[in-house]
């Protein structure tokens, strides 16, 4: 299997689009197979290959660098784009053939089962508890992709007898023209605005997930979601319609999980992932397991062993009698609503970040008439907010240290203090986890 990708590179110009992650890993693949091929990498960070001494040593490379590096991309063979490179205001016509990813060339040229699991929240969640309910029933697999594993790290470990997890972002399907064997589609809301020309154009990006399967997949997608139940159309494989409101294939009656018809899971199970909006992860995974006829009870235990992911409703612990949770991952206003009703004791509720275009307008009435007594907004969309809100105890603060001090000063002893911005973190901070990790050590005192 790798053979075959290789020969794709082969001879051919190559273009890796960005030097994160995801491109060192593109370059170090094909320079490991292909020592003496001539690579073209481009970045739009000024003079970023004087950070790396293996670029300085290769005589077989070109760095373009600085802000015209997505000019003359029809030049190229192959463009390699990383997940976090924006043709926002470019005209792709020309080459958007040519325009690939690690994902898309793991699907194509490699042949073992892949369950592909994407959408705008809860996608590592479920993700991770797919690839945890697989290794507890002895299934050989990995998880790759999005949860922030490139592919081509591992490639050379993959054979045919694996199960692929893979995690997949909208910029990594955007592109696509390959689909998994089981594509899951969780939901869609407004994100990544800055990315995207609008949000029908994210959500389309999105929906590549199952676009390319064949007869033999399964298709799985929140028909609750009402962007998805207007987009979903003309599938190929066999589609299974998720919904906690009960009307679907895979739903919700009586505190039951029913696939088929038939009761599969109990409501009420214990569990650490809690929140109705969990609990639909946890019906993809249990519909996932039902159709690859796995024990249902070690599926069940897998599900009721599995730990929060980080910055995803963490609780970070309790201080002085206030109980903080870390839900940084929360970048837009239904996943700040979600965590709200899982936790129910929301005291103190911080919010705000970079201003990405989103509607807020329903956010704004769904904090005006909920119970938090106190709303703590930072800068930018905090702020604009604030301005809306019709609640008593609204503070408007600077930094996420004024933040939890305040928090700490206001939030009744025996609640809640939850940060959950509904708004990305760029501008403020590197991304999410920067802040939640921060925002965890002022919690604790340790800054």
């Amino acid at each position: 299997m790798i053979n075959d990708l290789i020969k794709y590179f082969k001879d051919k110009k190559v273009i890796i689009l960005g030097f994160g992650k995801e491109g060192q890993s593109t370059y170090k693949l094909i320079r490991k197979y292909l020592k003496n091929q001539h690579l073209y990498i481009a970045d739009g960070k000024e003079n970023f290959g004087d950070n790396y001494e293996f670029l300085k040593n290769d005589n077989n490379v070109t760095l373009i660098s600085g802000k015209r590096y997505l000019e003359n991309l029809n030049n190229y063979d192959v463009i390699m784009k990383s997940p976090g490179i924006s043709f926002v205001g470019i005209d792709t016509t020309e080459y958007i053939s040519k325009i690939k990813s690690q994902l898309e060339l793991l699907l194509e040229y490699f042949n073992m089962f892949t369950i592909g699991i994407t959408g705008t929240k809860g996608k590592s969640t479920t993700s991770s508890l797919i690839y945890k309910m697989l290794k507890d029933q002895n299934v050989k697999c990995m998880l790759l992709g999005n949860i922030g594993i490139p592919v081509f790290d591992y490639i050379d470990t993959i054979d045919e007898n694996m199960t692929l997890v893979l995690e997949m972002s909208s910029h990594q399907l955007e592109y696509m023209e390959q689909s998994p064997n089981i594509a899951i589609l969780l939901n869609v809301y407004e994100e990544h605005l800055d990315h995207y020309e609008s949000f029908e154009k994210y959500a389309e990006a999105k929906c590549n997930i199952y676009k390319y399967q064949k007869e033999n997949d399964c298709f799985l997608y929140n028909s609750d979601n009402m962007m998805l139940s207007k987009l979903v159309k003309n599938t190929n494989g066999t589609t299974y319609r998720v919904s906690i409101k009960g009307d679907g294939d895979i739903y919700l009656e009586d505190d039951k999980v029913y696939f088929n018809d038939k009761p599969i899971y109990d409501k009420s199970t214990k569990r650490n992932l809690v929140g109705d909006y969990n609990l639909n992860n946890i019906m993809f995974v249990l519909a996932v397991s039902e159709i690859l006829n796995l024990d249902r009870n070690k599926t069940i235990k897998s599900i009721s062993e599995f730990k929060t992911l980080e910055h995803r409703l963490e609780l970070v612990g309790e201080y002085d009698g206030i109980l903080y949770y870390d839900n940084s991952i929360g970048t837009v206003p239904m996943a700040t609503i979600e965590a709200v009703k899982a936790l129910k004791i929301v005291d103190t509720l911080i919010i705000g970040g970079m201003d990405r275009g989103i509607d807020y307008k329903d956010f704004i009435a769904y904090l005006n008439d909920s119970d938090i007594s106190n709303i703590i907004c930072m800068p930018k969309t905090g702020h604009d907010i604030a301005k809306e809100l019709k609640k008593e105890k609204v503070y408007i603060v600077g930094t996420l240290q004024e933040a939890v001090d305040t928090a700490k000063r206001v939030t009744k002893k025996g609640r809640i203090c939850l940060l959950s911005p509904a708004a990305a973190s760029y501008g403020y901070f590197k991304n999410f986890e920067e802040k939640g990790n921060l925002y965890k050590e002022l919690v604790k005192g340790n800054t």
